[in-house]
């Protein structure tokens, strides 16, 4: 599938330590996995699941989701050894946690070898120094750790999230000022479809690519909301149709429903169309 429109609607974080839900998540209709060997894993399990994550990886049958692995932090004792044991298991990606600076990520590559690296931003530092960050040649994404990071800043839980907003666009302007990947922070309530939805209506209206998600039972929720609806797609076939015509008889704007069309619009266009595509191939594998 072409990297350029692989959609990343849903990325689920599942325990590195858990063969279940590795076993299970071959199954879910996700666009990519975290394979996570931080947070989700008790520090005397953290050696065990190097071995459990890499068998499973060996096993395969993950198909085209993409996969990627969350190590430990280079600065905790289990962070070079994740990449020694699992640089090779055959991942897309390795995402690095408290991303702060570009040399962090340097640091990672430096053990890492060619790999794609994706970047937690959820420290003060990591939003500041995002544009260095997403510079860095061997970053190919970033993830919100939006709990960390309200920690961090020691504000209050809004369903808005505005306290969270000026974080959320600054990094979202560096990954589009250098063309990577953007993912919005999980959704804790997983029980709160409503609540999620709006969070990923929200998300999307800021321009991430999806959600990273907690719980299988957020999939359907978050994949709706981050794929193109059918009124968005016949609207982009219709502009890119007017704006054909419009060419073919000379001139540079069209209009569709009452609304100029130029050639901006078109790049959006087919874009979304592209990204259905994209989804349509997903789910016909």
């Amino acid at each position: 599938m072409d990297l350029a429109n692989r959609p990343f609607r849903s990325v689920l974080y599942i325990p590195g330590s858990k063969t279940r839900a590795l076993d299970k998540t071959r199954t879910l209709p996700v666009d990519a996995i975290i394979f996570d060997l931080e947070d989700a894993v008790t520090p005397e399990a953290k050696i065990e699941a190097r071995d459990i994550l890499g068998s499973a990886l060996a096993v395969g049958g993950y198909g085209n989701r993409t996969r990627i692995i969350r190590i430990n932090g280079l600065d905790s004792e289990w962070g070079a050894g994740d990449v020694s044991a699992l640089k090779d298991a055959g991942a897309d990606a390795f995402l690095l946690p408290k991303v702060n600076s570009a040399a962090d990520v340097q640091a990672l590559a430096d053990i890492l070898g060619d790999t794609p690296i994706w970047a937690m931003i959820e420290t003060p530092l990591g939003v500041l120094n995002a544009l260095e960050i997403a510079a860095h040649p061997q970053i190919s994404g970033f993830v919100a750790g939006t709990n960390d990071l309200a920690k961090e800043l020691n504000c209050r839980y809004r369903a808005d999230r505005l306290p969270l907003q000026n974080a959320l666009q600054t990094l979202l302007l560096a990954a589009r000022a250098q063309g990577i990947v953007a993912i919005d922070g999980v959704y804790n309530q997983f029980k709160d479809d409503a609540g999620l939805r709006a969070e990923c209506q929200q998300g999307r209206d800021l321009g991430f690519d999806g959600k990273t998600l907690i719980h299988p039972a957020q999939i359907d929720v978050t994949n709706a909301e981050f794929a193109p609806s059918d009124d968005e797609i016949d609207l982009a076939k219709r502009q890119i149709a007017a704006f054909e015509a419009a060419k073919a008889d000379g001139k540079g704007v069209a209009v569709v429903d009452g609304k100029i069309v130029e050639n901006l619009h078109i790049e959006t266009a087919s874009r979304m169309i592209a990204k259905a595509n994209a989804i349509a191939d997903l789910k016909a594998e």
